[in-house]
């Protein structure tokens, strides 16, 4: 009797409970439940649902892993589950979402490696789509009748509010998760993305060179990681960057000149806090000043270290030198070698007797006082 039903919104209640498990093939395309408090591990139900493209299961109290059937859903082009429970890795099966153009698995506790294969989602990297939500919209408004007014998304650190707009916005979101290791390389080709948030997980390594490659870019938000190294000079080439945020992580060196970044700094002048390397406009901490002592210190280091260092290994040639001729001399010359044991023994008798003779006065003088 659902064999026809594609639309199925239920967002915005107060529905608890797991998902009711369904056997049947059905022809969902929408299956909107956010704002809820369902909950269970992640509705194995859910694969057979295989004409999906809009899931939005956000806020609420799934749990477990993410499936690697997810990666079956090839129509997906919006997949919204952030703030529940999950956990475990990001299945690598995921990039194989050619048709992908929104995800977001923030406010979770996910971990692991992003997966390094992103470039595979093929509608991220479309910088100027030929109006790809037109037919996404066109297709909801003819069944529900009137489009749902207002989509929420978070971006340029601001909660967005969106209408059929939505369908236009290109995002990923993987913040406030506990994924590690390096921000994958195949990311800087997804120029297509508006919306990247990394923030508030453990990534490290250095931020990709070729990162001012994602033209499209409007919101970046790599904050509260473990990132290192450099900014990248390609970064001031993101004309169309209006939110940035590279805070509280442990990135060197000068930053990179360039009117873009100096006018992001002046809107936000957080964006570089916590990251105690940086030097050079537009902060207040001269690159050529800290750099200078440092570099003079080492000359002085080296200079003051070479003679100290030809001193110490003559010392030492010397003494192992002089030690091996007096060893061999008396090694094989036996009457120096007698010479050396009487000398030896002389003095040994010496100062015995001297020893001898003083404790015998210093007695004789406590006895006679």
């Amino acid at each position: 009797m659902f064999w026809n039903l594609v639309v199925l919104d239920l967002s915005d209640n107060l529905f608890m409970g797991g998902l009711p498990r369904c056997s049947q093939k059905l022809n969902l395309v929408f299956l909107i439940l956010n704002h809820n408090k369902f909950s269970g591990k992640f509705p194995s139900s859910l694969k057979n649902y295989s004409s999906l493209a809009f899931m939005d299961l956000s806020v609420n109290s799934f749990y477990g892993t993410l499936p690697s059937w997810i990666g079956d859903l090839v129509y997906l082009r919006f997949l919204q589950l952030s703030h529940n429970f999950l956990c475990g890795d990001i299945p690598v099966t995921i990039t194989n979402l050619k048709r992908l153009r929104q995800l977001s698995l923030a406010g979770n506790s996910i971990s692991g490696v992003i997966p390094f294969s992103l470039s595979n989602l093929t509608a991220m990297t479309q910088k100027h789509p030929k109006k790809p939500g037109v037919d996404m919209f066109v297709w909801y408004t003819n069944r529900v009748g009137k489009f749902r007014e207002v989509w929420s998304i978070v971006m340029k650190r601001q909660e967005l509010k969106y209408g059929a707009r939505i369908f236009d916005v290109v995002s990923m979101d993987l913040s406030l998760n506990n994924l590690t290791g390096e921000i994958p390389y195949g990311i800087t080709s997804l120029n297509g993305l508006l919306n990247l948030n990394f923030s508030w997980n453990q990534l490290s390594g250095k931020i990709p060179d070729r990162i001012g490659a994602m033209e499209s870019l409007e919101s970046l938000d790599l904050s509260r990681n473990n990132l290192s190294g450099e900014i990248p000079t390609s970064l001031t080439d993101l004309t169309y960057l209006s939110s940035l945020d590279l805070s509280y992580n442990n990135l060197t060196g000068r930053i990179p000149p360039g009117r873009q970044l100096d006018t992001l700094y002046l809107e936000n002048q957080s964006i570089y806090t916590g990251n105690i390397g940086l030097c050079g406009p537009p902060l207040e901490r001269n690159c050529s000043r800290n750099n200078a002592p440092e570099h003079d210190n080492q000359q002085k280091i080296e200079k003051i270290s070479e003679p100290v260092l030809f001193f110490y290994f003559g010392l030492g040639s010397g003494f192992v030198a002089g030690l091996w001729v007096v060893f061999c001399t008396l090694l094989f010359k036996k009457a120096w070698r007698l010479a050396y044991f009487r000398l030896f023994d002389k003095l040994y008798d010496k100062a015995y007797v001297f020893l001898v003779v003083t404790w015998v006065r210093i007695n004789h003088k406590e006895t006679t006082t």
